[in-house]
C-alpha cells in the first residue's frame, strides 16, 4: 500500500479526486503520527488545550477556578482531563461529560528483557530499532492454513547481532538497567532522551594537541523506563477517492482526538452554559482499566466531587473576593446546600458520553453482522446498544443524544451485536455504575480494530466532532426536556 497523504506531503491527489480530504481527517492523521503511545497522545493533546488557552492545574495544589475559564491537569502523563466551566454556572448544576482512552493494543518492553540467542541481541516484551521476523513458510507447512504464533517465545523483538553490536560498542556510563536491558538499548533510549554530557578530549592536530569535545550519552542518568513498541510506518489517507484512513491505534485515538477538538472548538461559547463541559480520555482501557490512571478508578469521581467541593468564582472576581458573595453552601449533613448532597444533584443532571471506537460492516463477513444493524463508514456516528450492558446505553440517553443530532443535522448510525456474537465493552458500563451517571455508548465505525492497520473513514472524523460540539452545546436544553425518575 503506496501512501497517498501524510502530514508530510499533500501534493498529490488520487485517481478520480477532485479535492483533499477533509481539515478534520488531515488534522487526525497528525496527531496520530504524533501520538504513538499513550504518553505521547497526552503530549499531543496537552499542546492543543495550551494553543487554546486552557490553564494547566495539579492535582496535588490548590485549585482557583473562574466560571468561563478553561483547565486541564494530567495523571502519570498518559491520562489527561479537561473541563471548561459553563458562564451561569452554579454548584449542584450538571456536568456534560466525555469519556475515550488513550491507550491501544501494544507490545511492551519487559522489566528484564535482556536475551541473547543463535547470535542475535533479543529483547523480551509484554503482551508494543527492533523488528519481530516470522517464520519463513517454507519451515512451517501449517502456515498456509492458519498462521499461530507463541506469544511468550516467538514474539520477541532482534535488537542487532551480537557481533555488530560488539564492534558498535561506545558505551559511556553505567547503569543498573544495563544488568536488566542490552546496554545498546539503554544507550539508544539515553541518545533520544539527551541524558549526555560534554567534556573536552586532547586530539593531536599537525604537531600539536587541541581540545575537541565530546559528546557522551551517560546511560546512568535512566532508572527505569515504561517502554512501547509500535509500528513504524505512518498513518495516511488513501483508497482511489482518499477516504480511508489507514493505521493503527484508531482505537481509540479516533475518538480521543474528536472528544479534544470537540471541547477546544466550543470552548470560548460558554457565556450562557449552566453545566461544566468535561473530556477524560483515561490510559489502560485495553487492559481492563483498573489503575490508578484508569477509569476504573476514583480519578473521574473525585474530581467531579472535588469541583463541588470548590469555590467558582467570576471571571472578573479578585482571589482575595469575600466567600459571603457567592452562594451560601451548608456545612451540615443531610442540608440540601451541603457539598455531598449537591454532588448528587448535580449527577442526576448529568451525562457521560463514553467515546470508543465501533465496529464498521465488512463486506467479506456480513454473516457476522446483526442484518439490520450494519454500520457504514461515512454515514455517521454510531449509538451502541448491547442488551446485557456491556454498552451502558438505554432508551432515555439514546433519545437525548439522536434529539441532539437531529437539531444539528449530524448523521447517527445504530448497532447491536448479534445474539450468538460477542461483544466488547467499553468505560461506559464501569463509569454508569460506579456513578450512577447516565451514560450513552458511541463511537465512528472502523474496520480491522485492534490490528496494526485498521481502516476508517476521513468523512466521520468530521461526524464525530459535529457531534460531540452539538453535545456540549445542546445537551443542557435537551436534557432538561427528558426526565425519566
Amino acid at each position: 500500500m503506496t501512501p497517498r497523504h501524510s502530514t508530510s506531503s499533500m501534493s498529490t491527489l488520487s485517481p478520480g479526486t477532485t479535492s483533499l480530504p477533509p481539515s478534520e481527517a488531515l488534522g487526525f492523521v497528525e496527531f496520530l503520527n504524533a501520538s504513538p503511545s499513550p504518553f505521547h497522545a497526552v503530549q499531543s493533546s496537552v499542546e492543543r488545550l495550551e494553543l487554546a488557552g486552557f490553564k494547566r492545574l495539579s492535582e496535588r495544589g490548590d485549585w482557583h477556578i473562574e466560571r468561563k475559564g478553561k483547565y486541564y491537569f494530567t495523571r502519570n502523563g498518559s491520562t489527561v482531563v479537561a473541563f471548561v466551566v459553563g458562564g451561569k454556572y452554579q454548584t449542584g448544576n450538571g456536568y456534560s461529560i466525555v469519556g475515550a482512552h488513550t491507550d491501544s493494543p501494544c507490545l511492551k518492553i519487559k522489566p528484564i528483557s535482556k536475551r541473547e540467542k543463535a547470535g542475535y541481541l533479543e529483547v523480551g516484551v509484554q503482551l508494543p530499532i527492533l523488528h519481530i521476523p516470522t517464520l519463513a513458510i517454507h519451515f512451517d507447512g501449517t502456515a498456509a492454513n492458519k498462521f499461530t504464533f507463541n506469544q511468550e517465545t516467538q514474539l520477541i523483538p532482534i535488537l542487532a547481532t551480537a557481533a555488530k553490536d560488539a564492534l558498535n560498542a561506545t558505551r559511556k556510563g553505567y547503569s543498573d538497567q544495563q544488568d536488566k536491558h542490552h546496554s545498546a538499548l539503554i544507550e539508544v533510549l539515553a541518545k533520544e532522551l539527551h541524558t549526555f554530557r560534554k567534556a573536552k578530549k586532547k586530539k593531536k592536530k599537525g604537531s600539536r594537541l587541541v581540545d575537541k569535545r565530546t559528546t557522551f550519552f551517560l546511560a546512568d542518568q535512566i532508572y527505569d523506563f515504561d517502554l512501547c513498541l509500535f509500528d513504524t510506518q505512518q498513518a495516511t489517507i488513501g483508497g482511489i477517492h482518499d477516504e480511508f484512513i489507514f493505521s493503527s491505534r484508531l482505537d481509540n485515538l479516533g475518538m480521543s482526538y474528536c472528544s479534544l477538538m470537540a471541547m477546544i472548538n466550543t470552548c470560548d461559547k460558554v457565556e450562557d452554559e449552566p453545566n461544566i463541559r468535561m473530556v477524560a480520555l483515561f490510559d489502560n482501557e485495553e487492559v481492563g482499566s483498573t489503575s490508578a490512571q484508569g477509569a476504573n478508578s476514583s480519578l473521574l469521581p473525585a474530581t467531579l466531587e472535588r469541583l463541588v467541593f470548590t469555590e467558582i468564582h467570576d471571571a472578573a472576581a479578585s482571589s482575595s473576593v469575600s466567600l459571603s458573595c457567592f452562594p451560601t453552601i451548608s456545612r451540615t449533613p443531610g442540608s440540601s446546600t451541603h457539598p455531598k448532597v449537591l454532588f448528587e444533584q448535580a449527577i442526576h443532571k448529568s451525562m457521560l458520553v463514553s467515546a470508543d471506537m465501533a465496529h464498521a460492516v465488512h463486506p467479506n463477513y456480513l454473516d457476522k453482522y446483526e442484518e439490520n444493524h450494519r454500520p457504514a463508514m461515512h454515514e455517521g456516528t454510531v449509538i451502541k446498544i448491547n442488551a446485557n450492558q456491556k454498552y451502558a446505553t438505554t432508551a432515555p440517553t439514546s433519545l437525548i443524544l439522536r434529539e441532539i443530532a437531529t437539531r444539528r443535522q449530524v448523521p447517527v448510525q445504530e448497532f447491536v451485536v448479534r445474539n450468538d456474537g460477542r461483544c466488547g465493552s467499553t468505560i461506559g458500563a464501569m463509569l454508569s455504575a460506579k456513578m450512577s451517571i447516565r451514560t450513552v455508548d458511541i463511537g465512528n465505525p472502523q474496520l480491522s480494530m485492534h490490528s496494526i492497520r485498521e481502516t476508517s473513514g476521513v468523512d466521520d472524523v468530521k461526524h464525530g466532532i459535529d457531534l460531540l460540539e452539538a453535545y456540549f452545546e445542546l445537551f443542557p436544553v435537551v436534557e432538561s426536556q427528558v426526565c425519566v425518575d
